[in-house]
């Protein structure tokens, strides 16, 4: 703020037009961000499974609730996730709930859009931790960095067709991409764009099995999570890591230019720097790429081309489809990967949930009527207890008072009594005295 003579003059102001008609729009873009809840089923599971629920968190990042806790008292899975969408659905903007659930013969991941569903059930038939991704690596992405947690990543979902795909293939790839929210390439910033996750569909056209005996998944999907990392080209390996400030040991060189060159002043080999670690990543040309905006990294400049690589980050899943259900996690079902029936068996299993919902309503209709009713006998019988006691207070009441007024009564005819009686003591005083 520049000061003006002895006081301070304000020449900056945020200005809003139309306070309420801006929130209104904040309001109206924040609720078109899909916000996800990564839930464990209540239940004995594995330790690993507990961290695989920790690594879905960090994918789905940074719409999620990464330190939620799940409720001790529901125990049943559709009544959890129906009260998740219903107490969350509202006042967070909760979109998708993911549950991890394990039992004797399988772990299962429960995929619900809120609130009314569909509900798509999948089975983990693979998974690598975060932690077992990283280990194999030369040099891990630190996924905790605030640039890569406070940014949504990128969804690319890959060979799952077209128009003509089976409605189940297109339900799966639709419910992916709503996970995330919708990229804008008009408005997106490159430095954004920090993660990819990767959904491949995996067709098998032959059955068999595999080594272990097990039968061979016709279809699958495959999950990844990557970070993007950026190194500048265009550039020898020497210039690029001053650029990234990855300067080595120059204790044994005259120069700084004897290691750049290679050889010294009088035309000797110089020694060589320690630290200089090869990136031969960078030097694949496919990779290349003209940078439209300025990206993360020292050299990553604007119009300078860089190289692009994904470090993955983990975790790594293969699941397949198994059950699809029109309601959040109820509802007649609409695609099972195991269970096949005719036009006549769906009608017929349609028919009988509807019978069954239909004998359900009468019920609770009965059930209603019967607590209306025994409610109105319990209200009559209050109200006639109230009424005898009110009669009662009432000939208290007037008792009380006819034994007042009979009393006011008795006090008054003696005092006229006293009064005659005074009246014929003053009259003999009167006489005696005479």
């Amino acid at each position: 703020m520049p000061k003006k003579g002895a006081k301070r003059k304000k020449t900056r102001t945020h200005v809003v037009e139309n306070e309420t008609q801006a929130s209104a729009v904040a309001t109206e873009g924040e609720l078109k961000v899909p916000r996800s809840l990564v839930v464990r089923a209540r239940g004995a599971v594995e330790a690993e499974v507990i961290e695989l629920v920790q690594d879905l968190r960090h994918i789905m990042m940074p719409y999620t609730a990464m330190n939620f806790q799940a409720s001790a008292k529901l125990t049943k899975l559709s009544k959890s996730l129906q009260h998740y969408s219903k107490e969350l659905s509202g006042t967070l903007g909760l979109t998708h709930i993911m549950s991890i659930s394990q039992n004797e013969s399988k772990l299962a991941m429960r995929l619900a859009r809120t609130p009314a569903g569909p509900t798509l059930t999948f089975k983990i038939q693979q998974f690598s931790l975060s932690r077992n991704v990283r280990k194999v690596q030369r040099r891990p992405f630190d996924i905790s960095a605030p640039a890569i947690a406070n940014n949504p990543p990128i969804v690319v979902t890959n060979n799952f067709g077209d128009q003509t795909a089976a409605p189940h293939v297109k339900l799966m790839r639709i419910t992916f991409q709503n996970m995330f929210p919708a990229l804008n390439v008009a408005t997106v910033k490159l430095r954004d764009c920090r993660r990819v996750v990767l959904f491949n569909f995996l067709r098998r056209q032959d059955d068999g099995t595999n080594a272990n005996g097990q039968e061979i998944e016709d279809e699958e999907v495959e999950i990844r999570h990557y970070a993007v990392r950026a190194t500048p080209v265009g550039i020898t390996k020497k210039v690029r890591r001053i650029i990234q400030a990855k300067i080595p040991n120059l204790s044994k060189l005259e120069d700084i230019s004897d290691w750049i060159t290679g050889t010294t002043a009088s035309g000797d080999p110089a020694p060589a720097a320690s630290g200089a670690m090869s990136d031969s990543e960078a030097e694949d040309e496919t990779s290349h790429v003209v940078l439209p905006q300025k990206y993360s990294g020292k050299g990553n400049s604007k119009a300078h081309k860089s190289a692009l690589k994904l470090v993955e980050l983990g975790p790594r899943l293969r699941i397949k489809l198994t059950k699809v259900e029109r309601g959040l996690a109820s509802g007649d079902v609409m695609y099972h990967s195991y269970v096949k029936k005719d036009l006549t068996e769906v009608k017929a299993k349609r028919a009988k949930i509807d019978q069954a919902a239909v004998l359900k309503k009468k019920r609770r209709e009965e059930q209603e009527g019967n607590v209306r009713r025994k409610k109105e006998i319990a209200d009559d019988k209050r109200d006639k207890k109230k009424q005898r006691r009110q009669e009662r207070e009432t000939a208290a009441m007037e008792e009380l008072r006819g034994a007042a007024a009979a009393a006011e009564d008795s006090d008054s005819s003696n005092n006229s009594a006293m009064k005659e009686l005074r009246g014929a003591a003053a009259m003999d005083s009167d006489s005696e005295s005479e």
